[in-house]
Order: structure tokens, then C-alpha cells, then sequence
């Protein structure tokens, strides 16, 4: 007869995710991930498979918690500009946040695009995923504000989205260095104006 598990994989799964993203990857051992989950490592094997595949599924499970709030964020019926400052904002809200006394995790796309993608290609393609998804979000509705009047007609939609990418990521890389408000408060509204 088989043993049927003594754990919850989907919680033991997001609080392996919640471990990566305060520690990373390399700063994570198994032992760590026996000790904040409670699960025998024979367990965990088992069930997720190797440490790097446990990751990467709490990387997955990451985009799946974060990309519907985005989409729901950025899809409001109405007029899209204020839908998009109010994301710029989050994010350097969040990102000082990080910097000052917060658990300064970051993003976990971020951090493991810095980490792991340049030398682990299933995380790099789990990565390029994801920017490419928030890329996508952000030229949609970018398009609808164009098509609306809100956004002037000489304004290139993809290149704003890729020039928000870019700055989200980097607010929360500076986040992560420490007290960055200032710049992080500067950047956003310095990327901001170019929406009017």
C-alpha cells in the first residue's frame, strides 16, 4: 500500500518560493529547505525533484501570482495612462520599500535573472517568459491609450513598454542596494513625462 503524503506540496511550494526569493538560489541549501519546510529531504526529492527543479517551479508559481495582477492592473475599462502610473509608482514604492528595512527581495524574476539566467538556460528562458509577458502587457495597453487619445500618435508603444520593462527592473535592483528613494522617485517620473 502506498504512503500518501504527510505534507501539502502547493503550501511547501510557496514557502520554497518564499524562501529563494528572500535568499536566492546559490544561499539556499537543501538543509535550509528541510528546515523551512519542515519535509524530510527524501521528501522533497520525491516531490519536486532536484533543488534547481523545486526553484524553478517557485519561479513558475511566482509569474502565476504576479501576472494576473498586472493584467487585472493594466485592463480596466476606461482611460489606461492613470492605470500605468499607477503601476510606475507601485513599483518604485515597492522598490524603496525594499531598500529601507524591508526583506529587500526584490523581484524574483529579477533576481534571477541576475543570479542564475546567464549560466542556466531553463532559467533564462523562464525569465525571458516572463519579461517578454510584462512586455506584452504593458504595449497592450499602451496601444488602447494611443487608440483612446491618451497617448500622443508620434509615441511608440513597444518602445514606452520596453522603456518601463527596463525601468521596473532596475528600480528593483536598486531597491535591493539599499536606500534608493530618491532615485527611484526621480526615474519614475522622469519616465513618466515621457507619457505626455
Amino acid at each position: 500500500m502506498a504512503r500518501t503524503k504527510e505534507f501539502d506540496p502547493d503550501a511547501a511550494l510557496q514557502s520554497a518560493l518564499e524562501l529563494f526569493w528572500r535568499r536566492g538560489y546559490e544561499a539556499t541549501s537543501m538543509a535550509d529547505l528541510v528546515d523551512h519546510l519542515g519535509i524530510a529531504r527524501a521528501s522533497i526529492y520525491a516531490t519536486f525533484g532536484s533543488k534547481r527543479e523545486l526553484y524553478l517551479r517557485a519561479l513558475e508559481r511566482y509569474g502565476e501570482q504576479q501576472n494576473p495582477l498586472l493584467l487585472s492592473e493594466l485592463s480596466q475599462p476606461g482611460p489606461v495612462l492613470p492605470a500605468v502610473r499607477a503601476l510606475v509608482h507601485r513599483f518604485a514604492r515597492e522598490s524603496a520599500a525594499d531598500g529601507d528595512g524591508g526583506l529587500q527581495r526584490g523581484c524574483f524574476v529579477t533576481n534571477t535573472a541576475v543570479e542564475l539566467a546567464p549560466h542556466d538556460e531553463g532559467a533564462a528562458r523562464r525569465v525571458e517568459a516572463s519579461l517578454g509577458h510584462l512586455e506584452t502587457l504593458l504595449t497592450a495597453a499602451l496601444v488602447r491609450a494611443r487608440a483612446q487619445g491618451e497617448l500622443p500618435d508620434g509615441r511608440d508603444p513597444q518602445a514606452l513598454a520596453r522603456l518601463l520593462l527596463v525601468l521596473f527592473q532596475g528600480m528593483r535592483v536598486i531597491g535591493k542596494a539599499g536606500d534608493g528613494s530618491a532615485r527611484l522617485r526621480d526615474a519614475a517620473e522622469q519616465a513618466l513625462a515621457l507619457l505626455d
